[in-house]
């Protein structure tokens, strides 16, 4: 199938069953499409947590606007954004990048110093927002590569952050959460909108062209 076609296969799951598990091939796919995401100068500033254990899970739940889905999924994946840049981070990153291509570290120091004097004098609030933003790519992507291999998910804003920051304790990560993304196998006799038909803007109104 084409992307498109995977892309008009899915729907955001409204139940699972929790008897059923999905693979850790699968799983390790679609972290993989998060990981490859392209990101701002290549920072990767976040982490993906997955979440299979069902006691983790019931305590996250407790935050869920659809805390049955939450519990019923086969694994939960959480994306959580840096709560802040800083120097050491940055460097980090970059020299890495620099090892691995087998390049003297400080190759892109000139670069790298243009990103601290923005972030670095930035608020930390902004600095997250950025941050925060970057994971929407890898989220898109991650959707894109479970539709393709046929696994159920469900991409959720609806939920409070400070019950998973606090549960995973991702403040000693120095993350945030940002969204979440249910994964598993639905429930054909509780997830009503399977059956309804896939309902977009229609493409006149969706695109503006200037040619």
């Amino acid at each position: 199938m084409s992307l498109i076609e995977d892309l008009n296969w899915r729907h955001a799951v409204k139940a699972y069953d929790p008897t059923q598990k999905v693979s850790q091939e699968n799983i390790d796919k679609i972290i993989e499409a998060a990981r490859l995401a392209p990101t701002s100068s290549g920072l990767q500033p976040f982490k993906v947590l997955v979440v299979e254990n069902q006691e983790l899970k019931n305590e996250l739940s407790k935050g869920a606007l659809n805390p049955e889905c939450m519990r019923d999924a086969s694994h939960i994946i959480i994306f959580a954004a840096w709560d802040n840049y800083t120097a050491e981070r940055i460097d980090k990153v970059y020299d890495f990048t620099t090892d691995e291509r087998g390049l003297p570290r400080g190759r892109f120091s000139s670069y790298t110093d243009k990103l601290k004097s923005i972030y670095l004098n930035a608020p930390q609030e902004d600095n997250f927002a950025h941050t925060a933003r970057q994971t929407y790519i890898a989220l898109g992507l991650a959707l894109a590569q479970a539709a393709e291999l046929k696994v159920d998910t469900t991409p959720v804003e609806g939920f409070d952050n400070s019950v998973v920051d606090r549960v995973l304790k991702l403040e000693n990560l120095g993350l945030r959460s940002v969204s979440l993304m249910y994964v598993g196998v639905s429930n054909p006799e509780l997830d009503w909108i399977a059956p309804m038909k896939k309902v977009r803007v229609p493409k006149e109104e969706f695109i503006v062209e200037y040619k």
